[in-house]
């Protein structure tokens, strides 16, 4: 059983920023590309942020400028730097390992509330 542990959610303003940490079982970073993904109350869950093992890294549209993958192999951390945060950007966010789909490889941690109102 793999456990992923999101935390660094919270509350905040338009406009504003948060960074997110995701912790992973020793080794599996150099195994697997990593992704974020993020679920609103009523959508589906999507994938927002994902690196690879070169430090490739790719973002949808919604996203991209404004969030920023990256990965600590030593400390078996991930992050998501999330800047000119938006409403919509409201979710709970949660990591996992990717398969060559890009879906999740794992089961789902917790994952972490972020709120972002005025």
């Amino acid at each position: 059983q793999v456990q992923l542990v999101e935390s660094g959610g919270g509350f905040v303003q338009p406009g504003g920023s948060l960074r997110l940490s995701c912790s992973a079982p020793v080794g599996l970073f150099t195994m697997y590309p990593m992704g974020w993904f993020r679920q609103a109350p009523g959508k589906q869950r999507e994938l927002v942020a994902s690196i690879f093992s070169s430090g490739r890294t790719t973002y949808p549209d919604s996203v991209r400028g404004r969030f920023t993958i990256s990965r600590d192999n030593t400390e078996n951390m991930a992050y998501l730097q999330m800047n000119s945060l938006k409403p919509e950007d409201t979710a709970v966010y949660y990591c996992n390992f990717l398969t060559s789909n890009y879906e999740a490889r794992f089961d789902w941690g917790r994952g972490t509330q972020v709120t972002v109102s005025s």
